[in-house]
């Protein structure tokens, strides 16, 4: 022992001892695993515990009991969320249990506003209506996650999704290269196919004549369908052509201005004027092709061969128009759906008179109908309320929803009572062997059966036609293979020349790219309508309409389009 050392009192020895003791806790507290939430909704872990999930694409999800709360809308003809029949069926397949925060669905785009503004929002949107500036803003403050490296790692039905539908990633990637929400597919030819005109056959048969092909022959059709008392009541009350900007793609002009030149305006608010050619993006309505189309669209409206009211009237009178009693008075109209003018009845056979008229080919030999395959809004999100665990386990669960299983119980509630396997011999939409077959029963105002449409999904072509169909397309029930046979007339015209669906505009542009589109596009009708009317006179005030592009900002607008074109 050295010398002078003295040994230490027993009170100084406990003080050091406590120190000691007391400094090793607090170290070994900050290496513990925190469960909770932490700032941006991550675990203060690096990975999650290994034993919390089973592997990718097997069920449960998670081996204990997860809790994830999700926004969703309530719809009217759902009884309950918490006990419905595809809810319980989600808990028990994912072993995730949901928290819901519903919100009545005519309420759901304010409340989404107030709770994002706000931050008081869940761990997951289910179900958010979330447009391309949304999922932009609220990526770029971090209040949505990306969902890249989550979709990447664990969500193999999602990620081969991306893969096989051509516009899916374009449709979903923010500028900034991240997807910050997950849509719904819901493929569908007479959607994608809307830019429809619908002709009375039965007026043709009694005229004699073919269906027309061209823009020529088309106005002799309508010209025959004025003068020559196709309904044969004796009088000259029959309106050639009709349509409804209020209508689904019910817009006269742009079914007709197609054979001209493209034109994207189908209906009130749905549309640009843009094109693209070899990657540049133009403006359409300003060509000396527009020209062309408005003074044709200009002789038929001066001839009578066009409604007068067919720029300013709603979908109900259309409905009038096509129903009145005793005689039938419609040639042609245009919109997707027959069913928005006749009623689909074997009491009412009159819809059985139309069939769509295949794209015109005008004078310059332009034959072109528009695509509206593509994706506006997204539903699921993630936000940075969720821990690393719920992170993965809501991909995960997401991964699900996208899955043909989950597709059909939540749409059509369980087996056996809202749907069943197809029996042998029963035949889908395309006359193949069906694959599943809906089941009757009894009309009721409310179910607890499934979600209907609520959250991400993926209805492929081939999912929707995979069902048992009536073939007979005429017959009752038979109009879902009536209008999957008619949209497969327009599919090979569509257009290489239509601006894309589905592009996002950098979140610096959108705000005045909204305000240019409104003033272009309101410019654009309101001159359109005057034109055709013949209340401006094409040949003495062309010049000055496209002289007053220059004080819209035409030049930016055209250059916000491009480059949200070409960001990759």
């Amino acid at each position: 022992m050295r010398k002078g050392w003295k040994k230490p009192n027993a009170i100084l020895l406990c003080i050091v001892l406590s120190c000691v003791v007391f400094v090793a806790a607090c170290s070994n507290n900050s290496e513990a695993p925190n469960n909770g939430n932490t700032e941006g909704g991550q675990t203060a872990t690096n990975q999650p515990q290994e034993d919390v999930f089973t592997e990718v694409g097997t069920y449960p999800i998670v081996n204990k009991q997860l809790t994830l709360k999700m926004f969703a809308p309530q719809l009217p003809t759902i009884e309950n969320m918490e006990t419905n029949a595809f809810t319980k069926h989600l808990e028990e397949k994912t072993n995730i249990k949901i928290a819901w925060d519903l919100v009545p669905n005519n309420a759901l785009e304010d409340r989404k506003q107030l709770m994002l503004a706000s931050g008081d929002y869940p761990e997951v949107i289910l179900h958010g209506n979330l447009t391309r500036e949304e999922q932009m803003k609220y990526g770029k403050q971090g209040v949505f996650l990306p969902l890249n490296d989550l979709i990447d790692k664990y969500a193999p039905t999602i990620k081969k999704a991306l893969e096989d539908i051509p516009y899916m990633k374009s449709s979903i990637t923010s500028p900034d290269g991240n997807i910050y929400a997950l849509p719904q597919i819901n493929e569908c030819y007479h959607c994608d196919n809307a830019l429809k005109l619908w002709i009375n056959k039965a007026w043709l048969e009694k005229l004699g004549l073919q269906l027309p092909t061209t823009t020529e022959e088309f106005y002799l059709v309508m010209k025959a369908f004025k003068e020559q008392d196709p309904n044969g009541n004796g009088k000259k009350d029959e309106l050639p052509l009709t349509g409804s900007d209020e209508m689904w793609a019910g817009n006269v002009s742009a079914y007709l201005m197609n054979a001209f030149i493209v034109d994207d305006y189908t209906e009130k608010n749905a549309g640009t004027f843009l094109s693209v050619k070899d990657g540049k993006v133009d403006f359409a309505a300003n060509k000396d092709e527009w020209k062309q189309g408005l003074e044709y669209l200009n002789k038929l409206y001066a001839e009578g061969l066009i409604d007068p009211a067919a720029f300013t009237q709603n979908a109900d009178a259309i409905q009038q128009l096509a129903n009145r009693e005793p005689d039938n008075i419609m040639g042609a109209a245009t919109t997707a759906l027959i069913s928005y003018g006749y009623n689909m009845t074997e009491t009412q056979p009159r819809h059985k008179d139309y069939v769509t008229l295949p794209p015109l080919k005008g004078p310059n030999g332009v034959q072109q109908t528009l695509n509206f395959a593509g994706i506006s809004k997204s539903q699921f999100a993630i936000t940075n309320k969720a821990t690393e665990e719920q992170q993965i386990a809501a991909i995960r669960l997401a991964d699900y929803l996208y899955t043909e299983e989950a597709i059909v119980l939540q749409e059509n509630g369980p087996e056996g009572k809202g749907w069943r396997k197809a029996a042998d011999g029963e035949l889908d939409i395309d006359g193949k062997p069906a694959k599943y077959a809906n089941i009757q029963q009894e009309s009721k105002q409310t179910h607890n059966d499934g979600w209907e449409q609520i959250g991400p999904s993926l209805r492929t072509y081939e999912y929707r036609s995979s069902w048992m169909a009536i073939q007979d397309p005429l017959a009752d029930g038979g109009y879902g293979t009536r209008l999957n046979t008619e949209s497969k007339k327009y599919e090979s015209f569509h257009s290489k020349e239509m601006y894309p669906n589905g592009v996002f505009i950098a979140q610096e542009d959108a705000e005045i790219a909204a305000q240019l589109k409104t003033t272009i596009v309101d410019y654009t009708k309101s001159n359109m309508a005057q034109f055709i009317t013949g209340s401006k006179d094409i040949s003495k005030e062309w010049d000055a309409y496209v002289k007053g592009f220059d004080g819209l900002q035409l030049g930016q607008y055209i250059d916000i389009y491009q480059k949200a074109l070409s960001t990759p």
